[in-house]
């Protein structure tokens, strides 16, 4: 079951020849869910056929876990005063950590 996008993600993919762009926000909707292999993530934009589009990633644990790290390192360019997306990032770690931890 898909989620409403809380917030927004813009997508790019280049190729030597081709780019594409999309955007993906509050009217759009969300999947994350675990495999055996990774984190399974789809965005999906609906509407008609001309908006409609959809993006679908599957990252090994091995990469999620290098990007959580850089995540990590990376944290302090979030400025001190942005409360709102450092409560969020900080809820949404907590919720992770226990639930690594809860068997």
């Amino acid at each position: 079951m898909s989620k409403p996008v809380p917030d927004k993600a813009e997508i790019a993919l280049e190729y030597p020849d081709k780019f594409y762009v999309g955007t993906f926000e509050r009217s759009s909707r969300f999947e994350a869910h675990l495999e055996p292999a990774g984190l399974a993530l789809t965005l999906e934009r609906p509407g008609p056929e001309d908006v409609r589009k959809s993006i679908h990633m599957h990252l090994n644990y091995g990469l999620l876990a290098a990007i959580l790290n850089e995540i990590a390192a990376g944290i302090g360019a979030i400025p001190e005063d942005d409360v709102l997306h450092r409560a969020q990032l900080r809820d949404a770690v907590a919720t992770l950590h226990q639930a690594l931890n809860a068997r």
